[in-house]
């Protein structure tokens, strides 16, 4: 039996909301408790609007994935937080993983292993790279969908009003406190919608620039003028 609170930040996913919701229920064990919250941060909510399911919990805020995944982990009734993207589905024993590994006194934090619906070979060869560098590193990113307990979100100050880099920030705070984070073999389905619309060299090149710069401590509010998507949508996509 897991319990356990799924955080969804959405902008403008009316076209993928009810499916991505729909697959995290059809993975639910029989004793499984869920509990699924959508933070939307467009002011028009299009995204709840669309949403079927009369038992998710939805909610607003100012769009960035940082204040909006913020937002929904204030609102969790369970210890354990699981942050999806909209565009990702788990493998189907994603929650007995979760709760196995955050079991081990030595874990804290953790996440999947990254794959991409493509049969583009670059674009499986950056999913095979980003696994392995989140290995190494420990550093996965919000497509690996990142999971820990509330106790340990709470006591580190959660994730950071920043318009980009929230994962990697979280990480590496979690990091410079000694906590364990571990990557588990099963891996997620991410889309490749993003690198298909922008090219993927160019998104490719683009986002590990700004990496490089936000690991040399440039700080995020002025590398996001560099990095837009969607028109009003700031992220990093992996690799």
């Amino acid at each position: 039996m897991v319990s356990l609170t799924i955080i969804i930040p959405v902008l403008h996913e009316q076209k993928n909301i009810n499916s991505c919701i729909e697959h995290l229920k059809s993975i639910q064990q029989k004793n499984d408790t869920l509990q699924i919250i959508v933070v939307d941060g467009s002011p028009t909510q299009d995204t709840n609007k669309e949403i079927n399911d009369s038992s998710v919990e939805k909610l607003s805020s100012k769009p960035g994935r940082g204040i909006q995944m913020h937002t929904g982990a204030t609102h969790a009734q369970y210890d354990i937080l699981l942050f999806v993207h909209a565009d990702v589905f788990l493998p189907k024993d994603a929650y007995t993983q979760i709760e196995q590994t955050l079991k081990k006194p030595t874990i804290s934090a953790g996440a999947f292993s990254l794959s991409i619906n493509t049969k583009s070979m670059l674009l499986k060869l950056i999913a095979r790279l980003t696994t392995l560098r989140s290995r190494l590193f420990k550093t996965p990113y919000g497509d690996q969908a990142i999971f820990l307990r509330k106790t340990l979100y709470n006591d580190i100050g959660g994730y950071k009003k920043i318009p980009l880099m929230e994962d990697l920030e979280l990480m590496r705070r979690l990091r410079k406190k000694h906590y364990k984070i571990h990557i588990l073999k099963q891996s997620v389905v991410a889309s490749p919608r993003r690198w298909e619309k922008e090219g993927i060299l160019a998104t490719t090149l683009r986002n590990q620039f700004l990496k490089t710069l936000y690991t040399f401590g440039v700080n995020p509010n002025i590398l996001v003028r560099f990095y837009q998507t969607d028109g009003t949508e700031k992220r990093v996509q992996n690799l």
